[in-house]
């Protein structure tokens, strides 16, 4: 009995490997690398990458290239393809050169990342060894997901005080009114037209007619219980 379960235990190692070669075989892959400028090229970023979807025996679905594109922008023509084809759930994992290659801005960067674990796809930097399909990788994206939303509760927090700070100096928010008069507006009602006709015919909002029309109705019942 003692004798098989070494046998036992090769068999589970076995079994174990086995399943996570069939997943990493499964995995799709989208490639996605860029260069500033028209004269320069991706050969060095796309060899390298290829020879590590190679090595984990990962299927590249298609490989997305930005000839000449900044890095400041956050809309490029194949980013923006690869973003579709990962909501519309073509691939189980993005891989780039570097982290500079597919965001320069840490807002983007965490956008992105934040989407990414969204929709369950994995995030791979080549030269920065961060792999999400990993454990360490796993706990990075926790540590993103929470910096995003630090950033985002830190500018919820940032309009809240700007808006109080504001009120507190007396400014009036929104767009500034515009004046209409009372009695152009008594005029045209005065003539069958609807309050929307009205305002279509003065330029202005169907808020703004109704408001001028109760505040004038107002004063007139103030005035008359005077």
């Amino acid at each position: 009995m003692k004798a098989e379960e070494p046998k036992q235990a090769e068999l589970n190692t076995l079994l174990i490997v086995s399943l996570f070669r069939n997943v990493e075989d499964s995995m799709r892959v989208g490639i996605y690398a860029r260069v500033s400028t028209r004269d320069q090229d991706c050969t060095l970023q796309l060899t390298e990458l290829r020879s590590y979807c190679k090595a984990r025996q990962f299927e590249i679905v298609r490989e997305y290239v930005d000839q000449g594109v900044s890095g400041s922008l956050d809309s490029r023509p194949e980013l923006n393809v690869l973003m579709a084809d990962a909501r519309r759930r073509k691939l189980d994992t993005v891989l780039v050169w570097r982290f500079d290659r597919f965001a320069r801005s840490t807002r983007h960067l965490l956008l992105a990342l934040e989407e990414f674990r969204e929709l369950g796809v994995a995030f791979v930097s080549y030269m920065e060894n961060i792999d999400t399909t990993s454990a360490l990788g796993r706990a990075i994206f926790t540590i993103v997901a929470a910096v995003a939303e630090l950033e985002r509760n830190l500018i919820c927090e940032r309009v809240s005080a700007g808006i109080r700070n504001a009120r507190a100096k007396g400014k009036r928010l929104g767009r500034p009114s515009r004046y209409v008069d009372i009695d152009r507006i008594a005029a045209l009602k005065a003539s069958g037209m609807s309050l929307r006709q009205i305002a279509s015919e003065l330029d202005c909002g169907y808020g703004t007619v109704r408001e001028r029309l109760q505040s004038s109705e107002r004063k007139t019942l103030h005035k008359n219980a005077a």
